[in-house]
């Protein structure tokens, strides 16, 4: 078990030097609202746990398998605090809705189709995701998604749920 912390340990601290994530300075997460059709969402109602915010849009090929391993990701560490919330950024709302029928989300999907929220936190590709502590603080963002990457991932999810 130790071998295997320092081994991905070293892996995390590959990827920050590759850039393909990247540590934010634990600094506070753009605040956003987003108002759905059937209810309104506010990223500061989620503080005291940790979230997985995640930026996506149909035509993502990595989104296809992000969602697999988010919807794994909500179902392991929800109860340990985890939000996982992906933010759609389509403007055509039928598009969207025909990926969620073939690749069902078991997390919050909100939509943004001005883009307004990804503005805030300025994506750099598709999808972008960042990690948000309890306290609110960004401290992680991530690029793309390959599955090389999960287990990384997955792994600072889990220190900041203190598992």
């Amino acid at each position: 078990m130790l071998y295997r912390t320092h081994v991905t340990h070293a892996l995390i601290a590959i990827l920050l030097l590759a850039g393909l994530i990247s540590s934010a300075s634990a600094s506070q997460a753009p605040d956003f609202t987003l108002q759905q059709p059937e209810y309104s969402l506010n990223l500061q109602q989620y503080r005291g746990q940790v979230v997985y915010l995640d930026f996506w849009a149909s035509w993502c090929s990595p989104c296809r398998k992000s969602f697999p391993w988010m919807n794994a990701l909500h179902e392991r560490y929800a109860d340990d605090g985890l939000v996982v919330l992906a933010v759609n950024l389509d403007q055509d709302s039928d598009a969207a809705r025909r990926f969620l029928q073939r690749y069902p989300a078991q997390f919050n999907v909100v939509f943004d189709p001005q883009g307004k929220v990804a503005e805030r936190y300025q994506l750099k590709g598709m999808p972008s995701s960042y990690l948000i502590d309890r306290q609110g603080k960004l401290v992680m963002t991530h690029t793309g998604f390959r599955t090389n990457d999960a287990d990384l991932l997955e792994a600072r999810i889990k220190s900041l749920l203190d598992r």
